[in-house]
């Protein structure tokens, strides 16, 4: 007789994605169960020891703005925090932490144990099971037009009102929106390796690198997941079967040292920041002030390369031994000394891996190099010429799917509820696994409510940018975030997260109501600060002119307001205290917000005027059943890219490659008839 429980929300696999999929699932009160190959792995860092960096930094903020966890995670494990890229501007600003890898992985399984409604089973999931679906989904397209009629947020600033008028998706579904949608599948459930069925009504699909995974040292292949954790063998057979075609990518990851071997007095010492930034809004500052641990920098050279290169056949990556695609952006050792042979040296950054180890990850040197290669080539670079390996490099491959068959809320296409996340999707990440798992809880929370999906825009967040990038873009590699990637970084800030995303939040039902009013009252205190030093003004007296002499700053010929003052690049809000004895008194992450929006002013506004224009075009939603044979004057190539990629609005299918604008205002004709 088949064992069955009941349950509302599975959640398959318990790494990054995972972890914050399930914690949103519970937080909204579903009743979830999150399955795991080890319970020793929940939240595992198989590879680099850090959160954040840069733009993973941005992508962690936005996470902790919506009520995810990774932010506050970090923390509380991490053992040195530094903020990159100072000496450029704001929008690039990017903080990152070394993570104690042991106490990160065990503080998230006591945040899990400790969620109500959220039960955590070690097991394999092999099998989701799926029926024929009923017509009573509900129609995106009708949802996103209800939404933009919404009332207006009264307990919103007038400036916030008409900043975000055209961005707010949180309405819920009502009567005249629920319309039926027929064909497809619908999850009814998974069943593990034992034969038990989990009855649900969503599942949330965040195996990371463990589908069919295989591990490569050299001609060395074992059949596992990261870090020698077993793989999951059996599910990829139910996910071809239920029409997901998969695809093999592969990463890697550099060897593990006893640090006690390395000499660090060769290498340069990297310390962190001596005031440390919190990752979370909802960390005190005063608390993450502890003593840190240094990492250091050296580098390979010519001795180093030439092992590499003559022992080039020997690497699964040239020898065609491997089959995955790698990360173009996070090359192996062998991938630089061949693709830029030019160079004669290569960083190396040496990072300990916690408190209670001697264990160090060598940054840099990634590799699936054979055991006695990987030894000769470490012992070359300085500092590590007797180092003792714990654990080699290695590289992975593993079942993924392309994203490009999930629509923008992480559900694939043609079967409701079920939802995917993290490397599963084709990214790279710890950043990004997170990100996408807190988008697909939360969204598969909503559906079961019968609420409006939450989907973050380009133009909103990293988050955005990272999932219209993943469903919208033919990614023949490991996904990775850039600053780069992002067309409006001037406003996804790091450091304005909380006013970008927090309200999405709220309406969610992650954040509280408190969180939510700090942020109304942190946004009124922002606005009346940036009016007052516009209207307050200074002349040419000789205090004055005394003042900015000692700033080295160019005396002043007629009055100007303290906003003008703030404008000049060797004074910033705290220097004009002297000028300001009557300021009221605001917290750093007031006056940050303050002294970035009167410097970039005009940028800012320039960059605000070119969403508006964006906006426009994500608000066409194009109807999921369409019929691009029926769309004369399309290109063929253009019909192709259309029917493969169905976009759910003008504004992605502009992004598709070999969609033209000529294209663009076909569609945009046919739509117009279609609605008539």
């Amino acid at each position: 007789m088949e064992y069955r429980i009941k349950t509302e929300v599975c959640v398959i696999g318990a790494g990054h994605a995972g972890c914050e999929a399930a914690l949103a699932c519970a937080r909204l009160g579903l009743d979830t169960t999150i399955f795991t190959m080890n319970v020793d792995s929940i939240a595992m860092m198989p590879c680099n020891p850090h959160i954040g960096g840069s733009s993973k930094g941005h992508l962690v903020r936005e996470i902790d703005a919506l009520g995810g966890e990774m932010g506050k995670n970090i923390d509380k494990t991490f053992i040195q925090s530094k903020m990159l890229n100072v000496s450029k501007g704001p929008a690039v600003h990017s903080l990152r932490a070394q993570a104690d890898k042991a106490e990160y992985s065990k503080e998230m399984r006591r945040v899990l144990e400790g969620q109500e409604q959220l039960h955590i089973r070690q097991a394999e999931v092999t099998e989701i099971l799926l029926e024929e679906a009923e017509a009573s989904a509900a129609s995106e397209d009708k949802l996103r037009d209800k939404a933009l009629d919404r009332p207006e947020d009264t307990s919103a600033s007038s400036e916030d009102k008409a900043r975000n008028k055209s961005r707010d998706r949180s309405t819920d579904r009502s009567e005249d929106s629920i319309v039926e949608r027929k064909g497809g599948k619908r999850v009814t459930g998974v069943r593990i390796v034992t034969g038990t069925v989990y009855e649900c009504r969503a599942v949330i699909v965040c195996t990371g690198t463990y589908l069919n995974a295989r591990c490569l040292v050299g001609e060395c292949i074992t059949e596992t997941g990261p870090s020698g954790m077993q793989r999951s063998e059996l599910l990829s057979a139910s996910l071809e079967s239920a029409g997901i075609p998969l695809r093999r990518f592969k990463t890697g990851t550099p060897a593990r040292m006893d640090g006690r071997s390395l000499d660090y007095s060769k290498m340069t010492v990297q310390q962190g920041d001596p005031v440390v930034v919190p990752f979370s809004y909802s960390t005190d500052p005063a608390e993450v002030q502890i003593e840190q641990f240094p990492c250091y920098l050296t580098y390979t050279n010519e001795e180093t390369h030439h092992i590499i290169r003559e022992n080039i056949d020997r690497s699964p990556i040239y020898a065609g031994i491997i089959e995955g695609t790698g990360p173009r952006y996070c090359p192996s050792i062998e991938d630089k000394v061949v693709k830029f042979a030019e160079k004669t040296r290569h960083q190396v950054f040496i990072e300990p891996e916690g408190r209670g180890t001697n264990e160090v990850y060598v940054d840099g040197m990634s590799s699936s190099m054979p055991d006695d290669v990987q030894q000769r080539m470490y012992r070359t670079v300085p500092g590590l010429e007797h180092c003792e390996i714990i654990k080699n490099a290695y590289a992975i491959e593993y079942d993924c799917i392309n994203a490009n068959i999930l629509k923008p809320t992480l559900e694939i296409k043609d079967i409701y509820g079920l939802f995917c996340a993290g490397q599963f999707n084709g990214s790279s990440g710890y950043e990004e696994a997170a990100a996408q798992g807190l988008i697909a809880g939360i969204n598969a929370a909503m559906e079961f409510k019968g609420k409006e999906p939450l989907i973050i825009e380009r133009s909103e967040g990293y988050i955005g940018v990272l999932i219209d990038d993943l469903v919208s873009k033919d990614n023949r590699e490991p996904y990775r975030m850039m600053t780069s990637r992002a067309e409006y970084r001037l406003l996804l800030r790091q450091d304005n997260a909380d006013l970008r995303l927090r309200r999405y939040g709220y309406r969610v039902g992650l954040i509280t109501r408190e969180q939510y009013e700090a942020l109304c009252n942190k946004e009124e205190a922002i606005h009346k600060e940036i009016e007052r030093l516009k209207r307050v003004k200074v002349g040419g007296s000789r205090p004055v002119q005394e003042f900015l002499a000692a700033k080295n700053s160019a005396e002043l010929k007629t009055a100007c307001s303290l906003a003008e003052l703030l404008c000049r690049p060797e004074l910033d809000y705290d220097a004009l205290a002297g000028l300001d004895p009557d300021r009221p008194k605001y917290s750093r992450s007031v006056t940050e917000q303050v002294e970035i929006e009167i410097r970039y002013e005009g940028y800012i506004e320039r960059q605000r005027r070119q969403v508006e224009q964006f906006e426009k075009l994500e608000r066409r939603h194009i109807p999921e059943d369409i019929d691009y044979d029926e769309v004369k004057s399309l290109r063929i190539e253009a019909r192709q890219k259309l029917k493969q990629y169905r976009p759910a609005s003008i504004g992605q299918a502009t992004r598709l490659s070999g969609v033209t604008p000529a294209d663009v205002q076909v569609l945009l004709i046919y739509l117009e008839k279609f609605k008539k």
